[in-house]
């Protein structure tokens, strides 16, 4: 009689549904997006206020320009001098085919169209566009053409910070090709590049067997997140030319890379093969955030000021960067940009409502209690350190406006909870290995207290792949620290101080714990700084024990800029794995050079293991910045204790102990 009774109810409930779609979409028609009298579409696309394609229509900086040469017409955001575009630069070059080296022969730029939009979102406050592909060509076995792109979303020249920016989090850099390095500078008017934000490296030695459709890890194709520590008014998208290895150049001609909508490309190794230059003939789409700008909120019960955008009577406004942006109340609809434009959402049939809700509710308690069982709730129950918080507590945790990372692992929310400033972490996809084995890692950490090792505060287990949740550190990670364009000034003690304690951290883990903890993945964007620098050591121990899936658990865990070659070669991970992931990040603070994985080789480690054998060499890797006279000395030892903990023997690197004991010493004559 119950299943019966839920067949009834669920029948009910998909007729309700399909009249109250049929009422909302009747509802949509008559519901306005734009300004009286205005156009609200070009070709397939809506075109809500504040844009607008005629005078009196948008707001400064929104105007669109429809193209009605093409059937049906394309939308575009207007072009004039200064406004976004999107260019490229092509390059030709020739190859040494004995050393592999190139050289450019030519460069010439390409068309400056405007750019071309896919679709607009009022209530995401974003848009869609068609972005350029960057591409490198082998027209023969020694010689090709190379096109870099370049995407500026600066919209007047009055006025620099126009109301578009490339979205850091809802795009990301992808490169395929059989070796590739592409990387991604912040958009540069003169056509040179900057030092790159973020680049990702694919190889595959030779063996186009190691490629497989769907999988973008570096073999065959690669993937990166964009930074967020700051607005993307533009990006440039650069490739090298790859090295020619048996004239593959025949059947694997051309490698791509581009910026684009994270999720979109699904990577295929038929695009490894033949000529793909022309392979997106109108581009691929990537997500440009919008928002009023130069602006602010103004403060509860002050009085908008004027040319004020949220005018909808049910609407309410939020602070974003460099601006604001417009929403409908919960419960409402609609475009907040123009008057009476947030309308009510239609409702109707409660009671059946109330009963489907009711028994879906259910499902979801019963569904959630299984996810707490299977991640080993009942064993974390008995652990006193550990906190378990319920899935409606992180709730409102994770909106997009509490956002601050995203990587391959998941995304990073920072948020005040229980008065505290935490740090959410959300796994994007996988399974939970082995549930007593992950409640066993969570009770062994959440038992971690050490000042240089963020501390780990919760979990929520409710959910299929658990929310991790740890204490939260003020000033970024050491990578950005190091490497962004925004770097801040380190003087030799700062440097030599997060050189000790994180050593100190690493060999508190390895030693001075009832359960040995080895990390697998040291490098400089898992060392968190606080506002007096002080370092902290993140991410270790529980993402081994998320797999994203079957085939990333085949493979070592880490970063191959920071990899032990042992690790890599056996899959055997050990406290001198991290000794020698820890000598890399020893070389970047005293180079301030970004360490790079390329073609089977660290260019970084490379260069130093070869300088080192001849001193007056070495000095021309110290940075700058700090490579003078009286820091000489430290620097000459600081680099000997990394070359020691880079000897691809094994039983030869010092122990982590024994770093941290040389860098204490150090850290002391240094404030004698």
């Amino acid at each position: 009689m119950g299943h019966i009774l839920v067949l009834v109810v669920a029948a009910w409930a998909l007729l309700i549904q399909q009249q109250a779609a049929i009422a909302e979409e009747q509802h949509d028609e008559l519901r306005p997006i734009t300004l009286p009298g205005c156009p609200d579409k070009c070709g397939d696309i809506s075109i809500p206020f504040p844009f607008g394609m005629i005078p009196g229509c948008f707001r400064e900086g929104f105007d669109i320009t429809c193209n009605h040469s093409f059937q049906p017409p394309r939308a575009f955001l207007a072009y004039r001098e200064g406004s976004p575009i999107q260019a490229t630069t092509f390059s030709f070059f020739s190859v040494n085919k004995t050393s592999g080296n190139y050289s450019l022969v030519d460069k010439a730029n390409g068309p400056i169209p405007p750019v071309e939009l896919i679709d607009i979102s009022v209530a995401e406050s974003d848009a869609r566009a068609y972005g350029p592909v960057a591409f490198v060509c082998n027209t023969n076995a020694t010689g090709g053409i190379l096109m870099d792109t370049y995407t500026s979303m600066e919209f007047l020249v009055d006025s620099p910070e126009g109301p578009f920016l490339v979205s850091p989090v809802r795009n990301v850099l992808v490169g395929v090709g059989v070796e590739v390095q592409p990387s991604v500078s912040k958009f540069n008017t003169t056509g040179d590049r900057d030092d790159p934000l973020t680049s990702c490296s694919s190889t595959l030695n030779g063996d186009l067997q190691l490629a497989s459709n769907g999988s973008c890890t570096g073999r065959g194709c690669c993937q990166a997140s964009l930074p967020g520590t700051r607005p993307l008014t533009g990006v440039t998208v650069s490739m090298p030319p790859k090295t020619l290895v048996n004239n593959l150049w025949v059947t694997n001609p051309c490698s791509f890379a581009m910026v684009v909508q994270n999720s979109w490309y699904n990577f295929s190794t038929a695009d490894l093969y033949g000529d793909t230059s022309n392979r997106f003939p109108r581009g691929v789409p990537y997500v440009i955030d919008f928002a009023i700008r130069n602006a602010s909120c103004p403060a509860k019960g002050q009085q908008p000021p004027p040319g004020y955008a949220c005018v909808s009577g049910n609407s309410s406004c939020a602070d974003v960067t460099n601006g604001y942006i417009c929403k409908c109340l919960e419960h409402y609809e609609g475009n907040p940009y123009i008057p009476n434009g947030c309308q009510g959402v239609i409702g109707g049939f409660f009671v059946m409502a109330a009963l489907l809700f009711v028994i879906l509710l259910r499902k979801e308690k019963k569904k959630m209690r299984e996810f707490y069982e299977k991640n080993g709730g009942p064993l974390l129950e008995k652990a006193n350190m550990i906190k378990i918080f319920k899935k409606e507590d992180l709730k409102e945790i994770l909106k997009t406006r509490n956002l601050i990372g995203a990587g391959n692992f998941g995304e990073v929310y920072k948020v005040l909870l229980d008065n505290k400033l935490v740090a959410v972490k959300k796994p994007k996809t996988g399974k939970v290995e082995h549930n007593e084995q992950f409640a066993n890692e969570v009770i062994i950490q959440s038992q971690v207290i050490h000042k240089n090792i963020v501390r780990l505060i919760g979990c929520c287990l409710e959910v299929d792949i658990p929310m991790l949740v740890y204490e939260f550190v003020t000033n970024g990670n050491l990578e950005d620290i190091l490497h962004n364009n925004n770097a801040v000034p380190l003087n030799m003690d700062v440097r030599l101080s997060i050189a000790s304690q994180s050593a100190d951290g690493l060999a508190y883990m390895h030693s001075r714990t009832s359960n040995k903890i080895l990390h697998g993945d040291v490098k400089p964007a898992n060392i968190l700084l606080d506002d007096n620098f002080m370092p902290k050591i993140s991410d270790f121990g529980i993402s081994r024990l998320i797999a994203r899936d079957k085939e990333h658990a085949e493979y070592v865990i880490g970063d191959l800029s920071y990899m032990d070659p042992v690790y890599k070669e056996t899959g055997l991970l050990t406290e001198k794995s991290d000794v020698y992931s820890f000598g890399v990040v020893i070389l970047e603070l005293i180079s301030r050079k970004r360490s790079t994985y390329y073609n089977g080789n660290n260019i970084l480690v490379s260069n130093f293991l070869e300088a080192h054998k001849e001193e007056k060499q070495l000095i021309e890797l110290f940075d700058n910045e700090i490579a003078d006279t009286s820091n000489l000395e430290l620097l000459y030892s600081l680099a000997k204790i990394a070359v020691e903990c880079l000897n691809l023997d094994v039983d030869q690197r010092p122990s982590m102990m024994d770093v941290a004991h040389r860098l204490l010493l150090l850290n002391r004559l240094r404030n004698l």
